[in-house]
């Protein structure tokens, strides 16, 4: 049975060729037209037909969200005829025959054994936000990805599983306009699950009061990186900052899909502060719920997943 360890050096490929991956981008359009030629595969998400602009709205004018959805929908109306688009990029021939590579990979994306889902924001305080979903489908050898920011453009990839830890990667970089500065949060810290919370509540609602209160409930409960208790005069400002600093998320599900029901087996969530990514992991200290605050780096994604997916192919 097929073991994946992202969290090891893999072995050379045979050729730099077998290694790479192959990426077609894919309008809407032309991605629902390659799934119904593929078998009517299904689509790792749904599509929402677009919806008539209701009364309420009509009489009371439109609200930002009815905006963005009109320009989506204007834009969606505005992309090439799937069939016509296809054939010009050699991706369809002329006698209806799906290019190879891609009526694979969308097999793949449709009949996989491990099912991962990944979906990142970034942006706050008013700043433009970037979200991508990406949906990783694994069986065997082999990985076929879908991936997506505005859901009119879609990259289709697909490559050999020792290729999968760089495709991670690839989703955990930020993007070129996010702008990092100094952190207050170490770059580790072990405290209670509650503690944690309350921080983040605090700064989405102006409880500080709260957070006082439940510092001096977990007194010494603020480990560093050394397993030490952070000093208590320093809390308050490492726990408004957690708040305050947030400016992304990334969140990762992994399941298992090869038997009718599917399984999820593991959530990773990360988050965004001023100077970069922080991965999150809960466990228990001394029976209390905690969190770690990990430092991370677009790289290390893999490895963080690893234990969630060993799970899945052990």
């Amino acid at each position: 049975m097929t073991t994946i360890d992202l969290s090891t050096p893999t072995p050379p490929p045979h050729s730099l060729l077998d290694a790479l991956p192959r990426r077609v981008a894919l309008t809407l359009p032309e991605l629902q037209e390659v799934a119904r030629r593929a078998g009517d595969a299904p689509l790792p998400f749904d599509v929402v037909e677009p919806a008539a602009t209701g009364a309420l709205e009509a009489r009371l004018g439109t609200s930002r969200g009815t905006v963005a959805h009109e320009a989506y929908v204007a834009a969606l109306a505005a992309l090439h005829e799937p069939v016509d688009s296809l054939g010009r990029r050699g991706l369809l021939s002329s006698s209806g025959e799906l290019d190879q590579g891609i009526a694979g990979a969308v097999g793949l994306l449709a009949t996989p054994r491990v099912a991962l889902d990944l979906d990142v924001a970034v942006g706050a305080g008013g700043a433009r936000v970037h979200q991508v979903k990406a949906w990783h489908r694994q069986a065997g050898d082999a990985v076929a990805t879908l991936a997506t920011g505005d859901g009119l453009v879609f990259e289709l990839a697909w490559f050999p599983t020792v290729a999968w830890p760089a495709e991670l990667a690839r989703v955990a970089v930020l993007p070129e306009d996010v702008a990092l500065r100094t952190s207050r949060v170490p770059a580790y810290l072990d405290l209670p699950f509650e503690l944690a919370d309350a921080a983040v509540e605090a700064g989405s609602s102006g409880r500080s009061d709260l957070v006082e209160v439940l510092t001096g409930r977990h007194a010494g409960g603020v480990l560093d990186g050394d397993g030490r208790p952070l000093p208590e005069t320093e809390v308050p400002g490492v726990l408004a900052a957690l708040a305050v600093e947030s400016q992304g998320r990334l969140r990762a599900m992994v399941a298992d899909v090869s038997h009718a029901t599917t399984t999820v087996v593991g959530v990773r969530s990360w988050m965004l502060l001023a100077d970069g990514w922080r991965s999150l992991h809960s466990h228990q200290r001394e029976g209390l719920s905690c969190v770690e605050v990990r430092a991370a780096e677009a790289g290390d994604l893999a490895a963080d997943l690893a234990p969630v997916l060993a799970e899945v192919t052990a």
